[in-house]
């Protein structure tokens, strides 16, 4: 051994790297994927690892795993990580797969947070994946589909790593437990909010129980901490939420639904959530002032009104007393009837004026500022409908080639209830009166 290898035995190695699994079966969280079931379970079994891409959250296992199928399979381990490395390391990499390959030996290519390389890099991995110098495995914490070229993706199978749950936690506190000799220095509450606090990522959990072990209490001349004394010792953690990438779609769309739904409870959970993680609350108003307007509607006007006055207080009051302006309208829109038969209306008009092209208004609903106009038959015919018979004249308003459409349907729920009523009341008008049905026929 060089005095180099002694020197480095003997450095101190994070509790993290101590407690990493030396086999897949002590993955924790992660049954899906090693079980004899799963994809990674199939592949050790075979001795045989296929191109991958392992998408998670962080501290979940995705450095883990590669390098143990690298071990399993006789791969050569060659780890990068995308944000420190460039095309000069990749060549390096290749050049070294090449000549392992000459000798008879295949290499797992680990790229750690692969979505970091941008589109050209990634198409220069696609002839050493096809031609078998390398196995790719990569590893990214964004949504392949959004991230990686797609025929990056065609080549490699994507496989989902989920967050640890608390009993996969709780594994990991017990294993630290047994590395240091000692329990930890909390009380059975504070054991639970250390969990809560990691958030799923196994490796933040075990970096919190190196700093627990250098307290008083650890030593043995201190009281356990309660989940009080915890808070200050421990610095909170900011929820896993990335403004510019999927989280941050992921939790709108999960307001959204829940307010579509009418789950008040839920929807200021999600609220809460994109709060906690740094969402600038002018996007959050903005997104419940367009719900109010695509899913609400017209079954309650109001909620365009609150949402409003909810964005302008939000604006006069500033964070975070403004905050609650915007809870009391996801409360009043989860709680609010539910149409979106305006925005469906509106769709359905779209698309009959891209289909019907530049079709003229028929003529007696043209004005006629000149002469030569009313010559020509401009306003001819038009009925002024406050002079007719309860204000409705029953003229058509379409096109004259174009058949009457019916775009908008209300529902039986809200004030939409009562716009029916009144649709009703002027269909029946037109009908007396000889206007056009739906269809092009005419009324009685």
């Amino acid at each position: 051994m060089s005095s180099g290898e002694l020197f480095e035995s003997q450095a101190p190695r994070p509790l993290a790297d101590r407690l990493r699994p030396r086999r897949l079966e002590e993955v924790l969280g992660q049954d899906h994927l090693i079980g004899a079931e799963g994809p990674i379970g199939r592949m050790a079994a075979q001795r045989r690892v296929s191109s991958t891409v392992l998408w998670g959250p962080p501290g979940t296992g995705k450095t883990t795993i590669a390098r143990l199928l690298a071990e399993i399979s006789d791969l050569a381990f060659e780890p990068l990580s995308a944000v420190f490395s460039g095309v000069a390391d990749l060549r390096k990499v290749f050049e070294r797969a090449k000549e392992r390959r000459r000798g008879g030996q295949g290499t797992l290519l680990f790229v750690d947070e692969i979505h970091r390389f941008n589109r050209a890099q990634q198409d220069g991995f696609l002839p050493y994946v096809e031609d078998g110098t390398v196995v790719l495995v990569g590893a990214t914490t964004e949504n392949p589909s959004f991230e990686l070229n797609a025929a990056l993706l065609s080549r490699c199978q994507v496989l989902v790593l989920k967050r640890l749950d608390d009993a996969a936690l709780e594994k990991l506190l017990e294993r630290a437990e047994a590395e240091v000799g000692r329990a930890l220095p909390v009380t059975a509450e504070a054991r639970a909010s250390l969990c809560a606090l990691a958030d799923g990522d196994g490796r933040y959990l075990l970096n919190l129980v190196e700093e627990l072990l250098t307290l008083p209490a650890a030593r043995g001349d201190g009281a356990p901490l309660d989940t009080a004394g915890l808070a200050e010792v421990v610095q909170r953690r900011m929820p896993l939420y990335d403004k510019s990438q999927e989280g941050h779609y992921n939790l709108i769309s999960a307001l959204h639904k829940s307010l579509r739904g009418s789950d008040s409870d839920a929807a200021l959970y999600w609220f809460a959530r994109m709060l906690d993680g740094g969402e600038d609350p002018e996007y959050i108003a903005r997104r419940l002032l367009r719900f109010a307007v695509e899913d609400v509607g017209l079954a309650d006007p109001q909620a365009l009104t609150q949402a409003i006055a909810a964005w302008n207080a939000y604006e006069r009051l500033g964070s975070p007393e403004g905050e609650l302006a915007l809870a009391q309208l996801v409360i009043y829109l989860g709680t609010a009837p539910k149409s979106n038969a305006a925005y469906k209306a509106y769709g359905a008009a779209r698309r009959a004026a891209r289909e019907t092209g530049s079709l003229s208004p028929p003529m007696h609903i043209l004005n006629a500022p000149t002469k030569l106009m009313k010559q020509l038959g401009y306003s001819k015919g038009y009925a002024y409908d406050h002079d007719a018979p309860e204000a409705f004249s029953g003229q058509d308003y379409f096109p004259e080639t174009m058949e009457r459409q019916r775009f908008y349907s209300p529902v039986e729920r809200g004030f939409e209830r009562e716009i029916g009523k009144r649709l009703e009341y002027w269909d029946r008008l037109r009908r007396e009166r000889g206007g056009r049905e739906p269809g092009g026929e005419k009324g009685e």
